[in-house]
């Protein structure tokens, strides 16, 4: 009888009385093997087909093994391959088919009592089905029909194992209690949810992709399963991951062998029910999803494992080394498996370990084929493989620190797999691996934002930033030109209503005949604007640049744009309150002293009439001659007149300068109203945004990251 335990086994013919030929003598040893793993046991096929059980008794299991395999023709595998299970899953058949099967009208009437019966032939003789291990007649035992019978057909036991685990997980699925962060972590979180919500006016999106996929991955995690830990294998080629994902679930699930790359898709391994969302997360189809073999103290070592295997992150397809990235960034932990030769590669360390060197606490580093190297070599080797982590930034879990996981096993011989199986179980069972991959993709954002968030210089508009603004803004409207112009106009005013007559007329001849500038040419006054706007446009500049000086690169960009939208107009605007604010029109306000000045003069100018009169009247023989009174009163109205004039024009620089300053005051108030307004206050709202940001992205990063 052929003892075919292997789903890659040669297939086995039958032969005309529904008994089957031996497989060929080169594989005997391996199906030898495999037939003492499951010796002293009873398939459940000679249990369905004792002879001492009707066919109607047996129908009902039929059906259980029609959907793993096929009665009435060849299987997938090729036209004179047997049907078998694989990695895609089992062949399907038509229902119809499965209702030929039901009614009993291919099977044999009465199958062989020393061997499982086959299932069926077809009108050419192939077999189509593998026979089933029988009974040890030495063996007291009966052979362990467990959840997936080991060594039947293994891709196809672990599919029947799917099956039974997709209809549990309905059941489960309930009772699954979903993630749950903690305070820290949720802050942290919202933090960096509030962080991107001010950014996105100023950043791109590029920028802030990875956070956004930070808080979509945590939103959809935090739904999950919180019972559960995904932990994916991953490696080079030929390092071994598939071997160790095998003896890990202690049954072959995942193919094996020299052909590169093996592994083509993921496959999903799960020790306990109700994790097929988090499976469905990660895209694996049900066809791809297996249970580990039947053992209380591995299922209880292990509950709540769901252990992923990897295509080879360095194949040379394309598709795996995609499915691979997509894998990495929604587990919450990886296991990194390395061997003798590539332990050091670069594509591992710059691509994978090192940008993940934050994630060191969900990370294990595994040196696999260990049985290949001599001696003490595989210390050195794993030493080596330590410092090469370090120099990663791996932080290494040693002495009680938290930090990545390094040992050494051989997946072949079992060296080392309880070792790491221990300390699984351990991860597993503190259900704090999810949050930390979260707690690490928040910081690994985070720190690829510090560039546009944290600065080492103090930022900010300072005093003397917006004292020179002002100042700048007040010299392009010429407020101290208008100041001086409207001291000038007091004091003229004064001295036209305090002084004498003579001298105001004297003033007035000489001012028809000389031009108002001393021959000076005026400018125009689009030569005034031009130079104007010239200031206004350099006080912007100026003010921008300190406002942006030792901001990140886009907040000193949306500084810089803020105050050239608000330049746009200005010197239009300050035009206008120039002519609003500048010296206003008519006559300046005259103190209370005026008038008693002007009465004063007014009195020295009657004495000087007053004396000249009597002088006339004396020459002219009609008054009596008497030089002293009118040359008296001519004298103290000549010199009367420039004394009072001279004292008004002392008195009147007090008042001329204070109204000068008035007006340079309303001016400078003005422009600088102005400025504020148009430019300063933007500036001012994206630098008040960008401390609310800097605040937020502490929060998501610590005050020490500020710092650094």
């Amino acid at each position: 009888m052929s003892e075919d335990g292997s789903a890659g086994g040669p297939p086995a013919k039958a032969g005309e009385g529904g008994s089957s030929t031996s497989a060929d003598a080169d594989d005997r040893p391996a199906r030898a093997h495999e037939a003492d793993e499951s010796a002293g046991g009873r398939s459940r096929a000679e249990a369905e087909f004792s002879p001492g059980r009707s066919r109607a008794e047996a129908v009902p299991h039929t059906r259980v093994r029609d959907r793993v395999r096929g009665e009435d023709g060849p299987a997938r595998g090729g036209k004179d391959s047997p049907a078998r299970g694989n990695e895609d899953g089992p062949a399907r058949v038509p229902d119809g088919e499965r209702s030929r099967r039901s009614s009993g009208t291919d099977r044999p009437a009465h199958p062989p009592e020393t061997e499982a019966p086959v299932r069926g032939q077809d009108n050419r003789g192939r077999d189509r089905g593998a026979h089933l291990p029988q009974e040890d007649p030495g063996s007291g035992e009966p052979w362990g029909d467990g959840l997936i019978a080991r060594r039947v057909s293994e891709a196809t036991a672990a599919e029947q194992a799917a099956a039974a685990l997709e209809a549990r997980s309905g059941n489960s699925q309930a009772a699954a209690a979903p993630l749950a962060y903690d305070g820290h972590l949720r802050s942290r979180l919202d933090a960096l949810r509030e962080l991107v919500g001010l950014s996105r006016a100023r950043l791109d999106n590029r920028t802030l992709s990875e956070a956004g996929r930070v808080l979509d991955e945590a939103a959809a995690r935090r739904r999950l399963s919180g019972q559960h830990t995904v932990v994916a294998i991953a490696g080079a080629t030929g390092s071994g991951k598939s071997q160790l994902f095998n003896a890990l679930a202690g049954v072959t699930i995942s193919e094996t062998g020299v052909r590169r790359p093996t592994t083509a898709a993921p496959i999903a391994c799960s020790w306990s029910d109700g994790a097929a969302p988090l499976i469905d997360r990660l895209g694996i189809p049900g066809r791809l999803r297996r249970r580990p073999v039947q053992s209380a103290d591995a299922e209880a070592q292990l509950r709540g494992l769901v252990l992923v295997d990897l295509p080879d992150h360095d194949s040379a397809a394309v598709q795996h080394r995609e499915q691979v990235d997509r894998v990495l960034a929604l587990v919450d932990a990886v296991i990194w498996v390395v061997d003798p030769e590539k332990y050091a590669d670069a594509v591992l360390h710059e691509r994978y370990l090192r940008p993940m060197a934050g994630h060191a606490e969900v990370m294990f580093v595994v040196l696999n084929q260990i049985d290949r190297l001599p001696g003490e070599a595989a210390e050195m080797v794993l030493d080596d493989l330590r410092r090469l982590l370090d120099e990663d930034g791996v932080a290494l879990g040693e002495y009680g620190e938290p930090g990545a996981t390094v040992l050494a096993l051989s997946a072949l011989t079992g060296d080392g797999i309880g070792e790491l199986r221990e300390l699984l179980g351990q991860f597993v069972t503190e259900r704090g691996a999810a949050a930390r991959r979260i707690s690490a993709d928040v910081d690994a954002a985070g720190w690829q934002l510090r560039p546009v968030y944290a600065t080492t210089r103090r930022t900010g508009l300072s005093e003397e930033a917006r004292d020179d603004f002002a100042a700048r803004l007040a010299d392009a409207v010429g407020a101290t030109a208008a100041g001086e112009a409207a001291e000038r106009a007091w004091l003229r005013n004064a001295n036209r209503a305090c002084g004498t007559p003579w001298l105001r007329l004297w003033r007035w001849y000489q001012d028809r005949g000389d031009p108002p500038t001393g021959g000076v040419r005026v400018r125009s006054q689009a030569d005034e604007e031009a130079t104007a706007r010239q200031r206004v446009e350099q006080a912007v500049r100026t003010v921008s640049e300190r406002a942006s000086a030792g901001l990140p690169a886009p907040w000193a960009q949306a500084v810089r744009e803020a105050a050239v939208r608000g330049a746009q107009g200005l010197s239009e605007a300050l035009d206008e309150l120039t002519a609003r604010a500048g010296v206003p029109e008519g006559r300046p306000p005259r103190p209370g002293w005026w008038p008693v000045a002007v009465l004063a003069q007014a009195s020295m100018t009657v004495l000087q009439v007053l004396g000249g009169l009597w002088l006339v009247g004396q020459i002219a023989g009609v008054m009596s001659p008497n030089l002293g009174v009118p040359v008296l009163l001519m004298v103290a109205g000549i010199i009367g007149g420039p004394l009072v004039e001279w004292s008004c024009r002392i008195a009147a620089r007090g008042p001329a300068r204070r109204y000068g300053q008035d007006a340079e005051r309303r001016l400078r108030e003005a422009a600088a109203g102005c400025g504020r307004a148009r430019v300063l206050d933007p500036v001012a709202a994206e630098l008040l945004r960008y401390r609310e940001v800097r605040e937020q992205y502490g929060r998501v990063m610590g005050a020490q990251a500020l710092a650094r």
